[in-house]
């Protein structure tokens, strides 16, 4: 049988291009594997039957999602091909580990990284050598039923015709090239072939010594002496299976067994013919890809594979069975990657596998690699309530000590996630989600040390995850909005302004403050684009009302910036354009910026301030007297305008007020009228603290006394009744 020949793609392949190299690739394995091959192609007609399978082996290591099943047809192709010598397996495999990777790793969309490249290599493998493995033994079994009835046909023959055929039967029975017994119903061996012989270590007297069913292996599958009592029984005329036996020197030997049940003339049951292929050196190479696919090649850990196969099984439903899982990620190791190399990096991979797999040394515990420097460590048991904790403490003792790498001493810290439930209560992605979330617990609470699992803390995570993935199309959508806060005149009562703030009316949570969405949009790089809606929207409303509020002078607009804003090269240009295109006055904006985004700015972060203060926009430092900055840098800040934190004035919500906040409110604003600086006052929630910072000389203010943030609606009537 042939394999169809494929379209090999342009002739003139671009030289080093994905087509150039797969030609290369195929090259190498039709060298490797012609000369064991049994064909009557030539060697370039072989290597453009090989094309597609390389073709194909390609398009499987670069799948997404990821499943190295496809590869079992070009093992069975190979089969086909009459590719069916042991060596041209052996050669293939070879092949495919050293090449695959080098010549057709670049080939697909994405570029996979070398750990996830050699792991897929590695499954490939594993597949196409069950694919070659099944489709030879079909070819195998078809053989030997061949042969089977051929034995019968000849044995009967020689009887009938008084052994006339006697030699062809001896030639087919003793050069087969598999192992062939013949047997009475009772179990006792009457004739094997030489092959048979040697496949037991070349003994015959050690074989012809036992009965047929006390060839017993403690592997035995539980079906196989069933179907030998129905064969001799004559209720079945064959059964196949893989059996293993003790050879005369204690080693196992493995086999593809058939056993046919051999009847007289008169149709009643006389002998049982068994058919033995050699499959010990073919499991074991299973057995090695096996692991390879399953275990970490750097630690030689279990790996995500095989962890999720163990943790699928502990949480099965069983009675009184409990599991609990500790997720490590150490702390700072991507420093030790950038500074000392990847290869030290690797070396304390190594050492860190070493000692968590002394932890993990009891019966239901173990330990894998996920991947980078993460591990986890899994226990299983009635009692993983208290053995988890103690689990994890031994993990963060075990790396407590320093590791030395050329001559250096490291000190190797780690945040582990705990999840311990019973069996049968969540999924394998639902524990590995939560000890991943607990896990960044407690790694943001300070790092080496262990945080339990909370279902509420995973569920607030959940959530910052979803108002994350979908903050991106929430602009898109329309669904933020501005509220308004009025500004008021402490002298006179009247409204100086407002200030922007922006909210989002999400379809599942409700109306969300800034301060569940703002540090996400900072984190996404979203400030940028959402800072310049609120913006524009506050420029324009700013507008809007200086038109139908000509009495009272200009309505001042302050408008919040974010620190990723601050970086944004073209914030003085957005602004100036906002403010041409809404016709607005620089002077009726204000930009307010957090002190702690300030503090140690350096000349390059405060240019585009300086340009904007230039202009004529004004520039509040926010949340004043929280960042500890140095008094003296208001010197060279362009700002005009403190925003006093609410902290310095809570005292004076009630008569008499707080002396302290009293004295350092009355210092704050001296030193800002000094350095011509307005003062502005938030929080402010009772009349009495209101008259208290008119008295300081503060210049104006903001809070729930005067008015809560409401729609730009509400500000409008604040400004007709000043105006009357």
């Amino acid at each position: 049988m042939s394999i169809p020949a494929q379209a090999s793609g342009a002739p003139d392949a671009e030289p080093d291009g994905p087509e150039d190299r797969l030609r290369r690739f195929a090259t190498i394995w039709s060298r490797a594997i012609f000369p064991s091959t049994a064909t009557s192609m030539t060697r370039p007609e072989f290597e453009e039957h090989l094309l597609p399978l390389a073709r194909e082996l390609s398009g499987i290591l670069h799948a997404r999602p990821f499943d190295a099943a496809p590869a079992q047809r070009v093992g069975a192709a190979l089969v086909a091909a009459h590719c069916t010598d042991p060596d041209a397996l052996s050669s293939t495999l070879g092949v495919v580990d050293s090449y695959l990777v080098l010549y057709c790793g670049g080939n697909g969309p994405v570029a996979l990284s070398t750990e996830d490249s050699r792991a897929r290599c590695a499954r490939i493998q594993h597949a196409l050598a069950g694919g070659f493995t099944q489709a030879l033994r079909e070819r195998t079994l078809a053989e030997q039923e061949a042969i089977a009835r051929s034995a019968l046909a000849a044995r009967s023959q020689a009887e009938q015709a008084l052994h006339a055929t006697e030699e062809r039967f001896r030639a087919v029975f003793k050069d087969a090239a598999i192992g062939i017994g013949i047997a009475d119903l009772d179990g006792n061996i009457l004739e094997i072939n030489d092959t048979l012989t040697r496949m037991f270590g070349g003994l015959e007297n050690h074989v012809r010594s036992h009965k047929v069913n006390e060839w017993v292996h403690p592997e035995d599958s539980p079906h196989v002496w069933k179907y030998y009592d129905e064969l001799v029984r004559g209720e079945r005329e064959h059964y196949s299976v893989e059996k293993p036996y003790y050879r005369n020197d204690g080693t196992v030997l493995w086999t593809n067994l058939t056993v046919s049940l051999l009847r007289d003339p008169h149709g009643r049951p006389e002998y049982q013919l068994a058919l033995m292929e050699d499959t010990t050196e073919r499991r074991l190479l299973n057995l090695r890809l096996r692991y390879e696919a399953t275990h970490d090649a750097l630690t030689g850990l279990p790996n995500r594979t095989l962890f999720f196969e163990r943790l699928e099984k502990a949480l099965a439903f069983r009675e009184d069975m409990r599991f609990g899982l500790c997720y490590l990620d150490l702390d700072g190791f991507k420093a030790i990657n950038d500074s000392l190399g990847h290869a030290a990096g690797d070396r304390l991979l190594v050492e860190v596998a070493d000692r968590l797999q002394s932890c993990a040394t009891a019966p239901g515990e173990m330990v894998a690699r996920l991947g980078g420097d993460e591990f986890v460590a899994l226990t299983t048991g009635p009692r993983t309530q208290e053995e988890v904790h103690e689990l994890a403490g031994r993990i963060l003792s075990a790396l407590a000590t320093p590791v030395r790498l050329d001559g250096r001493e490291l000190t190797v810290r780690g945040s582990v996630g705990v999840v311990e439930g019973p069996s049968g209560s969540r999924t394998a992605a639902d524990v590995l989600r939560s000890a991943d979330i607990t896990m960044y617990r407690a790694k943001a609470a300070g790092g080496n040390r262990f945080a339990l699992a909370d279902a509420a803390a995973d569920a607030r995570a959940i959530t910052r995850h979803g108002l994350t993935t979908a903050l991106p199309t929430a602009l898109d959508r329309g669904e933020f909005f501005i509220e308004y806060q009025p500004l008021v005149h402490l002298g006179d009562g009247t409204v100086h302004g407002a200030e922007a703030l922006v909210r989002w009316c999400h379809p599942q949570h409700g109306v969300l403050g800034p301060d569940r969405f703002i540090p996400l949009a900072e984190h996404t790089g979203l400030i940028v684009p959402l800072g310049r809606w609120v913006l524009e929207e506050s420029v324009r409303q700013a507008n809007f009302w200086q038109e139908r509020h000509t009495d009272g002078g200009p309505l001042r607009i302050n408008v919040n910036l974010s620190p990723t804003q601050l970086h944004h090269p073209g914030l003085v240009a957005e602004t100036v354009d906002v403010l041409e295109r809404s016709g607005l006055e620089p002077g009726a904006l204000c930009l307010e910026v957090t002190e702690s985004a300030l503090i140690g700015a350096d000349d390059d972060l405060l240019k585009p301030l300086r340009q904007l203060a230039e202009m004529g926009v004004d520039i509040a430092l926010d949340d004043f007297g929280t960042g500890y900055s140095n008094l003296a840098n208001l010197r060279r800040l362009p700002v005009s305008v403190l925003k006093l934190d609410r902290s310095f004035t809570q005292g004076m919500q009630q008569h008499p007020a707080d002396p302290v906040d009293l004295k350092i409110v009355e210092g704050i604003v001296a030193l800002a009228h000094s350095l011509d600086l307005a003062v502005t006052v938030e929080g402010v929630e009772t009349g009495a603290q209101a008259e208290q910072l008119r008295r300081i000389g503060c210049d104006t203010a903001q809070g729930w006394y005067y008015a809560r943030p409401g729609a730009p609606d509400r500000i409008h009537s604040l400004l007709l009744a000043d105006a009357v």
